[in-house]
């Protein structure tokens, strides 16, 4: 992939930042100029929160316009179809968990969650992964470890040597944690 740009959106907390920097890591080691702009609402109140990462040849400016996302990770449903309109028509993917994190207005009784978020994101989105990530995770030993099962879903369609996101997992994810992150991602690698 000589260019690429990845939206990573989620809900503070999930370790969307984190995974953001593995990325900014992996595009490193493979040379491209990489950018990596973070923009988070109320990010530690379980808001919003959405990560750009471009690289390529050259890079100029890491904000992702509409329409121009080769692809979403989604860490939420709500906050997949929020961002849909940002996929590349046609050949932009989506990789999302299936996780759902009942915003503020839900939780109040004022709102109710949508139903079928990922059927429609299929619909509109033929090239659509969806998996139980926190699940995949808890299986793994933690499930914090989210953001590292869904990284492996991307790294295996980025066509990068697997290795690569690897070494740069080891170099980003603090060693406590190593291990179970290195499960996690085989485990998002293999589904």
């Amino acid at each position: 992939m000589d260019k690429l740009n990845i939206m990573i959106v989620g809900v503070g907390g999930q370790g969307t930042l984190l995974a953001s920097r593995v990325l900014g890591t992996v595009a490193l080691k493979k040379s491209y100029d990489v950018k990596v702009s973070e923009v988070h609402g109320m990010a530690q109140r379980g808001g919003s929160v959405v990560t750009y990462v471009k690289w390529g040849e050259k890079v100029f400016s890491p904000i992702i316009e509409k329409g121009e996302a080769d692809i979403i990770l989604a860490f939420e449903q709500l906050e997949a179809i929020r961002w849909l309109q940002y996929l590349k028509p046609g050949s932009g993917k989506m990789i999302v968990s299936s996780q759902k994190i009942n915003p503020m207005p839900v939780i109040t009784g004022k709102a109710k969650y949508p139903d079928n978020i990922i059927g429609k994101i299929k619909e509109a989105y033929g090239n659509t992964i969806s998996l139980d990530a926190l699940e995949i995770a808890k299986s793994c030993g933690n499930m914090k470890a989210i953001n590292i099962v869904l990284l492996g879903v991307l790294a295996k369609s980025t066509g990068i040597e697997k290795e690569i996101w690897i070494e740069s997992i080891k170099e980003i994810v603090p060693q406590k944690v190593l291990d179970v992150n290195l499960r996690a991602f085989e485990a998002g690698y293999n589904v």
